[in-house]
């Protein structure tokens, strides 16, 4: 480890002879200066790691030197050592970004425990993380092997999820792949939980499962409607638990939040149907019997997500809900979103406003399709970091701080997740089959059965059945299917991409979310 360089810029600095020699024994590189002046072109000239400034200097004060260095070096921490603690030099202080101060008389200690924190922290965080996630690993590991059920699930992913988040913190790549490899493991164990109790979820018969797509509103939108209190429902599509975790403090600025859940999408973890079904209340088969005209297969020309609206009003409807004052606003692109920034002070007469947001899943979309944007969203983390980007410059963002003290619910939802594919699989079908990536329907499917939950009988999953005959199957992990024909371009052209539309944790297990203003 390279040894760190450290300015102290004071005009009694014989005085300090002891403290600087305490600092050198501790294996720092320490050089002096008396002014401000020499201090802002030794920084200049040389390499500095921190510089420790006296506040009141003959010449020019601490603060102005401190304002040239930041000049100069913007992120070169700084250290103000002042006798004075006055409120108001706090807060210059503090507004010209130091990264630290120091009453004086300082101790060597404090300054020593300062430098570490300012030099080190970068490592020992990354070596802290590092060995607490160690440690969680077997408690993780026996999680996963101890049968779990739907609410061990959504317990074990988050955690799965945090870790994910905090190995930002570690510097260890070696560790990154021991998590990356419990997160596959923990996939492959989950495939075999749904494909063992999925069918009895969603069967008309259950009196247990998780709550799904199909009973989303029930239980956690229609129960916080309150007279005079406006509910929001705000649906961000295709959002993952992760991606809500990376945006959730640009919401906790402005908003409380009382309860931050997950819930299960149904299968396929697509929009037509997993989103239809949130609207509806009801499972696919049953919105294409009482929505014949509405309804599409995937097969079928037209839109398929044209009628979430009606949908959702034939809820109301159904739970005996009426004469409430709804507004239903969708959002597909800048135009819709400045609509919503204008508008959105009107909506707070109805009882409940629906916003859907469509930008997520576009983003996926166009990472898939535009070369720019895989090497701007090249993995996890940046894909993170994109939706960060994007929720804290949107018109959503700005729409929902006008609101922001206006008192009203708020409930953040999504309808699936997507995960990173990159294990291709064999898929055999004819003409009709679909050509989506993580689940298939058609006649005569022929697929690797491990690879694979397969419903001879789509109805067993709540589907409607598209062709005599045809089966659905859904991916599981991180496959993607490819038909033999032109199979290596299809291959090398979709992995490492984002889909949806199977089974994995990431695609399955969704954030709700419901907070008020503060």
């Amino acid at each position: 480890m390279s040894i760190a360089k450290i300015l102290w810029v004071d005009d009694e600095i014989e005085s300090l002879t002891s403290q600087v020699m305490f600092l050198e024994n501790k294996g720092y590189e320490v050089q002096t200066t008396t002014n401000g002046f020499d201090a802002v072109e030794y920084v200049k000239e040389n390499i500095v790691d921190v510089v420790l400034l006296d506040e009141t200097m003959p010449g020019i004060t601490g603060l102005q030197t401190l304002q040239q260095i930041k000049e100069l070096k913007n992120n070169l921490p700084v250290v103000l050592i002042t006798k004075n603690e006055a409120e108001n030099l706090m807060d210059e202080a503090i507004g010209s970004q130091i990264s630290d101060y120091l009453i004086k008389p300082v101790n060597p200690n404090q300054v020593w425990l300062s430098l570490k924190k300012l030099i080190d922290n970068k490592r020992l965080v990354a070596e802290k993380t590092t060995s607490a996630y160690q440690q969680q690993f077997r408690s993780l590991f026996m999680a996963l092997n101890s049968n779990p059920d739907y609410n061990e699930w959504m317990e074990l992913y988050r955690k799965l999820v945090y870790w994910e988040l905090e190995m930002k913190k570690s510097d260890s790549p070696e560790m990154q792949e021991v998590f990356q490899t419990q997160k596959a493991e923990a996939n492959t164990e989950f495939f075999k939980f749904i494909s063992k109790n999925y069918a009895s979820w969603v069967s008309p018969k259950s009196t247990d499962g998780p709550i799904m797509s199909h009973n989303l509103m029930k239980y956690k939108v229609f129960p916080h409607l309150e007279k005079r209190v406006p509910l929001f429902f705000l649906l961000i599509d295709n959002l993952r638990f992760d991606q809500w975790k990376t945006i959730q403090p640009i919401f906790a600025e402005s908003f409380r939040i009382h309860e931050e859940e997950t819930f299960y999408s149904i299968l396929p973890t697509a929009t037509q149907y997993a989103r239809n079904a949130i609207f509806a209340g009801m499972m696919p088969v049953e919105i294409e019997k009482k929505f014949p005209e509405q309804w599409k297969n995937d097969d079928e020309d037209g839109g398929k997500n044209m009628y979430e609206e009606e949908f959702f009003k034939g809820q109301l409807k159904a739970l005996g809900k009426t004469g409430i004052k709804y507004s239903y606003t969708k959002v597909t692109n800048n135009y819709d979103g400045q609509k919503l920034v204008d508008n959105i002070h009107n909506m707070m007469d109805n009882d409940i406003n629906i916003i859907v947001y469509n930008f997520v899943d576009m983003l996926s979309h166009a990472r898939t399709e535009m070369e720019v944007l895989k090497e701007l969203a090249g993995d996890e983390t940046s894909y993170r970091s994109i939706t960060e980007s994007w929720f804290t410059h949107s018109p959503l963002h700005q729409a929902l701080k006008k609101i922001a003290d206006k008192k009203h619910t708020m409930i953040v939802a999504t309808d699936h997740g997507s995960v990173r594919v990159n294990t291709p699989g064999k898929v055999i079908g004819d003409k009709q089959t679909t050509a989506n990536l993580r689940y298939k329907h058609g006649r005569n499917l022929n697929y690797e059965a491990k690879d694979v939950l397969a419903f001879r009988d789509p109805r067993e999953a709540g589907l409607p059945v598209p062709n005599v005959n045809s089966s659905f199957i859904f991916a599981k992990g991180d496959l993607y299917l490819c038909y033999p024909n032109n199979y290596n371009h299809f291959v090398n052209y979709y992995r490492n991409t984002f889909q949806h539309g199977g089974i994995s944790l990431e695609e399955m297990i969704v954030p709700v979310i419901r907070m008020t203003n503060k």
